[in-house]
This record gives C-alpha cells, sequence and structure tokens, in this order.
C-alpha cells in the first residue's frame, strides 16, 4: 500500500490489543508490515473480521519456540527498519530474540516493547489488561459522575490511545533517529505511561486548582450542564458541549432557553427542552450551527451520517464496515 511510510519495513509479532493497533496504523500509511503470527495459537479474530489486521504487507506463521522460528525473526528484524512484540519482560529473551542480540544483528534496529506495566518496576511482570493500567495511571478515577462509580471507556485509553497509538509513535520517533545517527533504540512502551500521559490537561487544570480530584463536578466530565449528554423524546442521546460563552448563547437562542450558563437550573431546564422532541428535531435545530451540538450514534449510525460518509470516516472493506486509516495526507502540488 503506497503512502507517506512506504519504505519503512516492520516486523510485528502478532498479539491482541496495542501491538496489531500499532502496525495498523503503520501499514495504513504504506510501511511493509510483516505480520509474524504462532502456529500454536490460533487467530482471536477470524481473520476475515479482524480490522486491526488489515494492510500488512504479508503474514507469515511460525514457531517461536523453536530454532527455525527464532532464526526466521532474526532474519527479518536483520533488514527492517524496526520489530514492534507485546510480551511480558523477558519473554523475548528466552526465546532467543532480546533487543541486545538482535541490535547486534542491526545497529539501526527500532525494536518496540509494548506492555501494560513496563519493562520495569514492582508490577512489570503482573498480569492486567486495560482497565487496570488506567485504574493505576489515576485516569480511571477521572471517568464518571458524581456520586457513582468509575467508569471505564471500554479500552480506548490503555491499549489504544496510551498503548498502540504511543507505540506507533515511538516507533517513528526512534526510526528518525535511526535515519539520522545510524544508532537504532529500545522503546519502553507501557500503558500505565501512556494513559498518565493522556490526562496531561487534567494535571494541568488540577495544578491550576480548575479541577477537583473528583468526579463529575469539573468542567469536563459532566460537573456542567453545558457539557453533558441529554436524552430526547424517543430515548435518543445527544451530546452538548457549549463551553464558550459565545457557543452557549447560540444554544440559548436556538432552544429558547431561560436560564443562564451557570445558573444552577440550567441542568434541568436543558433536561426538560430536549425531552419535548425527538432527536432528529434537535439535529436539524442545532446541527448546523455553532451551538456545539451532536447526535449520540450508533455504530450502526455512525457511518451513515452524511458529514462521515463525505469525508469517508467509515470504509467497507471485504463487507466488513470499519474506521478507515487517519489522518489524511495531502502532497503540496
Amino acid at each position: 500500500m503506497e503512502g507517506v511510510l512506504s519504505g519503512i519495513r516492520i516486523v510485528e509479532l502478532a498479539g491482541i490489543g496495542p501491538v496489531p493497533f500499532a502496525g495498523m496504523m503503520l501499514a495504513d500509511h504504506g510501511a511493509a508490515v510483516i505480520r509474524v503470527e504462532r502456529e500454536d495459537r490460533p487467530p482471536v479474530i477470524p481473520p476475515e473480521y479482524d480490522v486491526l489486521g488489515r494492510s500488512r504487507a504479508s503474514t507469515v506463521r511460525l514457531d517461536l519456540k523453536s530454532e527455525k522460528g527464532a532464526a526466521r525473526i532474526r532474519e527479518l528484524a536483520r533488514d527492517s527498519d524496526g520489530l514492534i512484540e507485546g510480551f511480558r519482560p523477558g519473554v523475548m529473551e528466552r526465546l532467543g530474540l532480546g533487543p541486545e542480540l538482535l541490535l547486534e544483528d542491526n545497529p539501526r534496529l527500532v525494536y518496540g516493547r509494548m506492555t501494560g506495566w513496563g519493562q520495569d518496576g514492582p508490577l512489570a511482570r503482573s498480569a492486567g489488561h486495560d482497565i487496570n493500567y488506567i485504574a493505576l495511571a489515576g485516569a480511571l478515577h477521572t471517568y464518571g459522575r458524581a456520586g457513582g462509580p468509575p467508569t471505564p471507556p471500554v479500552n480506548a485509553v490503555g491499549d489504544f490511545g496510551g498503548g498502540g497509538m504511543l507505540l506507533a509513535f515511538g516507533m517513528l520517533a526512534g526510526i528518525l533517529s535511526a535515519r539520522a545517527t545510524g544508532r537504532g533504540q529500545v522503546i519502553d512502551c507501557a500503558m500505565v505511561d501512556g494513559a498518565a500521559l493522556l490526562s496531561a490537561l487534567t494535571w494541568s487544570l488540577r495544578a491550576a486548582g480548575m479541577w477537583k480530584d473528583e468526579r463529575g463536578v469539573n468542567l469536563l466530565d459532566t460537573g456542567r450542564a453545558y457539557y453533558d449528554v441529554y436524552r430526547c423524546a424517543d430515548g435518543e442521546w445527544v451530546a452538548v458541549g457549549a463551553l464558550e460563552p459565545e457557543f452557549f448563547a447560540v444554544l440559548k437562542e436556538k432552544m429558547g432557553l431561560e436560564c443562564g450558563q451557570h445558573d444552577p437550573g440550567l441542568r434541568d431546564e436543558l433536561t426538560a427542552a430536549f425531552l419535548r422532541h425527538g432527536r432528529q428535531h434537535w439535529c436539524n435545530i442545532l446541527q448546523h450551527f455553532d451551538a456545539c451540538f451532536a447526535p449520540i450514534l450508533s455504530l450502526a449510525e455512525a457511518p451513515g451520517h452524511p458529514h462521515n460518509a463525505f469525508r469517508g470516516t467509515f470504509a467497507t472493506i471485504s463487507g466488513v464496515t470499519q474506521p478507515a486509516p487517519a489522518p489524511r495526507f495531502k502532497a503540496k502540488d
């Protein structure tokens, strides 16, 4: 697949979650990603439905515990810019495929290591999942409503935003460095670190005294009536994000509200107003104005929205609807 990363070659040791997501991002934009699957384990998701497995240059199946399998990985890595893996610390070393050995073979190799807890530290060798990593990072504490329990945002923050996407960034940064210096890198990419990093703005607001260390009482966590979700008469939901006074003024005018932006009765007024009509009514009134409004679409609905359809935000490949590659690149003429 041609793209801005054409000429980059990556070996991906297949797994679940963040490593294939990083491989997908790199492959989507033209990197030649060679996916190595284990002979002794069937894929978790059937290949015909595996969105994260798309765009790969090739896929090979190997027994990583065999001398032949390990030798093949070393052979692939010698001629590649990078390798990405998601095993617990020490596993690659036990397989005879640790970074010291592979960087001896190829001093320019960028060796990306994706884990939950990192390559060192008291929890480094412990099992875990997205929900555990974002919990320890302080991120999960911030998701949820006042008086309610923390609400995990599926596995977007740890596995993908703080994991796979950060690994893809790290690989490209390492490859740029290797091409400039001739020296490779070992990247220690941990989801607990990435989840903490995604909360950078929250930490800024907290340091400035603008964020309370509790859920549902702050500017961006449903603590403000003008930044929240509301149910409509047909049972569907809408999202309102009118933070700035000028945008709230548009929302107020179009909806015929009486309360001001910071009046204590605003939430009740918005709740009652949205319940008077169905979602489409409010889309017709608000969606094309600067009211910071959007319908909350289901997975089935999102691809068909006119804006998403116009931009090609989603694509259907071999009968499977999925998010299209992003971001977009347009070369200057």
